[in-house]
C-alpha cells in the first residue's frame, strides 16, 4: 500500500485499554471454541534473530512475497511499475517479469498448486500465472480492496487493511469465512502482506516494524516478532517492511520491505 510518510515505530501503534468486562465475554467465548487462549493470555514478543543477509532490488515496491520450487517470487507495486517476479534468492537478480498494465496496482501473492495469483489494489481484480513461465492465465474478480493474500492449503486468506480477513475459495474467488483479528480483545486494523506458516497466519501491519502471528480460529494475536533492529540497518529511502516468505521444505523464513536494498533470511526457534 502507499501513502503519506510515517514515523517509525518499533510497536503496532495499537492503543490497550482496560475492557475487563468485554475481556470477560471474549474470553468465554473463546473457551467454548477451544481454538485459542483467553483474551487476557500473555503474548509471546520475540526479536527476529539474523540468519543470513542477501541482496534485494531498491527499486521493488514489494507487495507480495513468497517462496516456491526452489526460487523467491515477488509480486510489486505502484501504477506503472507493477510486476510478478521470479527472483533469484544469492543475488536478487530477476530471472523473470511479467509487468501489469500501468492501471493495475500489484498487490498480495500466493501460490496455489502449479499457479500464482496476484491481487491488485483497487481494481478488484486478480491475475493467475502459471508458476513456471509466469504466463498470465486466468483474472479473478472481488469485491473491495486487496492487500495481502496467503494459501493455508485449503483456502487463500486476504486482507484488505482492515481488521477482518477473509476465507476465499480459489477456483471462484468467494468468500467462505471472514475472521476479524484482534490484540488483547482489540480490533488490529491495516493487515497487509500474509504468510500462513505452521498453522498461523503472520502478517505484517501497515507502518509497523513488527510481525504480528495471528490464531486462524480465533483471530487473536497470539505472538509479536520484533524487527525494527533490523530496518534500523537500512538507509532512509527504504520503506515500510512488507514480505514475508517461508520456505516449508528447508524450513527458512525471509522478510524485506518496500525499497528495502536487503532481504533477510531470520531464525525463529518455535517457527520450525
Amino acid at each position: 500500500m502507499i501513502g503519506p510518510p510515517m514515523p517509525r515505530t518499533s510497536g503496532l501503534a495499537l492503543c490497550s485499554i482496560d475492557l475487563s468486562g468485554a475481556l470477560l465475554i471474549v474470553a468465554a467465548a473463546l473457551a467454548c471454541t477451544g481454538s485459542a487462549p483467553a483474551a487476557g493470555a500473555s503474548i509471546s514478543v520475540t526479536q527476529a534473530h539474523v540468519v543470513a543477509r542477501y541482496p534485494h532490488d531498491a527499486r521493488a515496491f514489494t507487495q507480495g512475497l513468497l517462496y516456491a520450487a526452489g526460487a523467491l517470487y515477488e509480486s510489486t507495486g505502484l501504477y506503472g511499475q507493477s510486476s510478478l517476479r521470479r527472483v533469484t534468492l544469492t543475488d536478487g537478480g530477476i530471472e523473470a517479469q511479467s509487468r501489469l498494465p500501468r492501471r493495475y496496482f500489484g498487490e498480495g501473492l500466493a501460490r496455489v498448486g502449479a499457479r500464482l495469483i496476484q491481487l491488485t489494489w483497487k481494481s478488484g481484480v486478480a491475475f493467475v500465472y502459471d508458476l513456471a513461465t509466469l504466463e498470465r492465465v486466468r483474472t479473478l474478480h472481488y469485491n473491495g480492496e486487496g492487500w495481502g493474500l496467503a494459501w493455508n492449503g485449503r483456502q487463500l486468506i486476504m486482507s484488505d487493511g482492515s481488521d477482518t480477513l477473509r476465507f476465499i475459495a480459489a477456483d471462484t474467488f468467494r468468500t467462505q469465512r471472514r475472521l476479524q483479528v484482534t490484540r488483547s480483545g482489540q480490533p488490529v486494523e491495516n493487515i497487509n502482506e500474509l504468510e500462513y506458516i505452521n498453522g498461523e497466519i503472520w502478517a505484517n501491519v501497515r507502518y509497523s516494524d513488527n510481525i504480528i502471528r495471528i490464531d486462524p480460529g480465533s483471530g487473536a494475536v497470539t505472538g509479536i516478532v520484533e524487527t525494527g533492529h533490523l530496518r534500523r540497518q537500512l538507509p532512509a529511502s527504504a520503506g515500510v517492511l512488507n514480505g514475508i516468505a517461508w520456505d516449508m521444505d528447508n524450513k527458512r523464513l525471509f522478510i524485506t520491505g518496500k525499497n528495502w536494498p536487503a532481504l533477510f533470511q531470520i531464525h525463529l526457534p518455535d517457527a520450525e
